[in-house]
């Protein structure tokens, strides 16, 4: 039958009329978000911390109690025999930290509390983070050699109760991921690579001095005055290497152009003397060459990059503390000095500054901060840093293009701190051990800890998904895309 005319009229007004009245009417469903949605990516990569070092006792994560409670935690000597004890923390070689009791028990201890008392604040000392000694104090998923490798003794099993630190109440607000591992084994040189290629570099002719001596165990080869108990001293190595034996770089090597840790050539003052064996500059497929070849735009900020061309003072010294080998494209021919993709590409923080006041920001932005504020054992306490990464953080969510972002703001490298959880099986590179991982955004879920199995290359994934790109060859199948920590759903693979 069909309707007078003028009723679907009528009904319409009916319907609005109800409406202004408060009274229910018919149901239109929202759009649902979706991966679309996301129009700005921000990636801040801070230092050297383990899940278990900063989170292990977040609430509703696998943190702290549960290694308590399944006996994970418990250290074994170099002879394969639980330690009676943890090791004094080393100040120097075999000499004992006098500041730190040298008879804690062997299992977890707060660094922020008694009988320690190091509050968030204080800068510890630096902790051996390399990798084959990553590896070794894995030992298979047991975790059960990180004191009987470590060169600062037993300060490898201790964690903050992190209530305190603001990234802690942004990760009570959004998404926890508490199953996140570094991309592969050991220190930060070789995990920044991950995080822009998901590759390992090559170094075919390095000096003999610069690759490792292995046992026939593909162990480190220790000599043969090195402690035979963890309680005695830290091991010593026959050659601890940054290349390994059929010539990749695993462990810190500078970068061949400035600013870097060698002196410039003094022919060319924009590369690094050749006299140093800085790493040769690398050809392979980056993230950013992805990136570029869509039209996306990208740009890798850093702490101190323009202070560092200018004044090599603050290169891993003075001031900003520069680290040169925190900047994984400065390694990259396509980026080298006088490139314009290195114009275009790789900016100080003051322009990340002035791109967040303008709303300018590019679809892609990596953040490293200064050395001061990485967090980072050795020179950078975790108060600072965290403040500092809060503060950009609160930065960003005032811009206009807040609504449509997404950030992710995670760690290189466990810095040398113990984590309970086994890494899952990969490759010869990694992953390695669990480290932080919060992302934060409208779009996320909130009050959530994600369990889903993540890796730094999940980061990659992610960029790889949201913006149509050419998958980077290294990203591993088996670690999910972050998606899992949006409101629109997770994608695993």
């Amino acid at each position: 039958m069909k309707s007078k005319p003028g009723v679907s009229v009528l009904r319409a007004l009916v319907i609005a009329g109800m409406a202004l009245a408060g009274a229910p009417g018919p149901a239109f469903a929202a759009k649902p978000a979706s991966l679309a949605d996301i129009d700005t990516v921000i990636i801040i990569y801070g230092e050297n911390r383990s899940f278990d070092n900063l989170y292990g006792l977040f609430p509703g994560a696998n943190g702290i109690a549960n290694a308590l409670k399944q006996d994970t935690y418990r250290q074994i000597d170099r002879n394969g025999q639980p330690l009676t004890k943890l090791p004094p923390v080393w100040a120097k070689g075999n000499v004992a930290d006098p500041g730190i009791p040298g008879d804690l028990p062997n299992r977890p201890f707060r660094i922020d509390a008694a009988p320690v008392n190091l509050p968030l604040s204080t800068i510890t000392r630096d902790l051996v983070h390399r990798f084959y000694q990553n590896q070794e104090q894995i030992n298979g998923g047991k975790n059960d050699q990180f004191a009987a490798v470590s060169d600062a003794g037993g300060l490898t099993m201790g964690y903050y109760d992190g209530r305190s630190l603001p990234l802690y109440r942004l990760a009570q607000k959004y998404v926890l991921a508490d199953n996140f591992f570094m991309g592969t084994f050991g220190g930060s040189f070789l995990n920044h690579f991950w995080l822009v290629c998901a590759c390992t570099p090559q170094f075919p002719d390095a000096p003999q001095a610069m690759i490792s001596r292995l046992d026939e165990n593909g162990k480190l080869l220790r000599k043969p005055e090195s402690p035979a108990s963890a309680l005695d001293g830290p091991p010593i190595y026959a050659n601890d290497g940054s290349v390994t034996p059929d010539g990749y770089g695993v462990n810190t090597i500078q970068p061949p152009y400035q600013p870097s840790g060698i002196v410039p050539d003094p022919n060319n003052p924009a590369m690094a003397a050749a006299s140093g064996n800085p790493l040769p500059a690398q050809s392979a497929k980056t993230i950013g060459d992805t990136l570029s070849a869509k039209g996306i735009s990208w740009k890798w900020y850093a702490g101190g990059w323009n202070v560092a061309q200018t004044d090599r003072g603050q290169i891993y010294k003075d001031g900003v503390k520069f680290q040169a080998h925190h900047q994984p494209f400065n390694y990259f021919q396509r980026f080298a000095p006088g490139s314009s993709d290195r114009v275009e590409h790789l900016k100080d923080e003051d322009d990340l500054l002035a791109d967040i006041a303008a709303g300018s920001l590019p679809h892609v932005v990596f953040y490293k901060p200064q050395g001061t504020f990485n967090e980072h054992p050795g020179y950078a306490d975790v108060l600072s840093g965290d403040q500092h990464i809060t503060d950009l953080v609160t930065r960003l969510q005032a811009t206009k293009q807040w609504r449509r972002m997404a950030i992710i703001v995670t760690y290189d490298e466990n810095g040398g701190f113990w984590d309970h959880v086994a890494p899952p099986q990969g490759d010869r590179w990694g992953p390695g051990t669990r480290i932080p991982t919060i992302i934060i955004s409208p779009l996320a879920k909130k009050k959530h800890v994600d369990h889903t199995p993540y890796d730094t290359t999940s980061i990659l994934k992610f960029l790889t998904r949201r913006f149509d790109l050419e998958p980077l060859p290294g990203v591993r199948t088996d670690a999910g895309d972050l998606t899992g920590a949006f409101t629109f759903g997770a994608r695993s693979r």
